[in-house]
């Protein structure tokens, strides 16, 4: 069982996510097994505290989140409630998780209509790449 504490404290000593971070948190979370909520916990967790993220660890990141909300197909209230306070941490919609829900609305069997409000408030400003 991985201990999430130190790993935290590992990977945040320079307050900075980077490459070597990133293999360092997947051969940890490996032995997890799986992405469950404790383990989307942490990763919204370090997000959250790092002051710098590479963009291999914003990949690994959506990547990982999407697979644990997607994990039944279905977006529900529950999982939107979480997705807001992860999205809106920061207190600001970047590009990266715009790409995320855009991902999110695509793949999703169902999805509740506090996503599509969640998706329509964060989508609201203009998009200057192409999906």
């Amino acid at each position: 069982m991985v201990d999430f504490q130190k790993l935290k404290a590992r990977v945040l000593d320079d307050c900075a996510i980077d490459e070597d971070d990133v293999d360092l948190i997947c051969r940890e979370l490996y032995r997890e097994g799986k992405i469950n909520d404790r383990v989307a916990h942490f990763l919204i967790t370090l997000r959250t505290e790092a002051k710098r993220r590479c963009p291999l660890f914003e990949q690994f990141f959506f990547e990982a989140v999407e697979f644990h909300v997607l994990g039944d197909g279905r977006i529900d209230e529950k999982k939107t409630a979480g997705l807001r306070r992860m999205l809106f941490a920061d207190g600001k919609i970047d590009e990266y998780e715009m790409r995320f829900l855009w991902n999110l609305k695509h793949r999703a069997e169902r999805m509740c209509p506090e996503f599509q409000q969640l998706y329509d408030e964060c989508m609201s400003g203009s998009c200057s790449w192409k999906f």
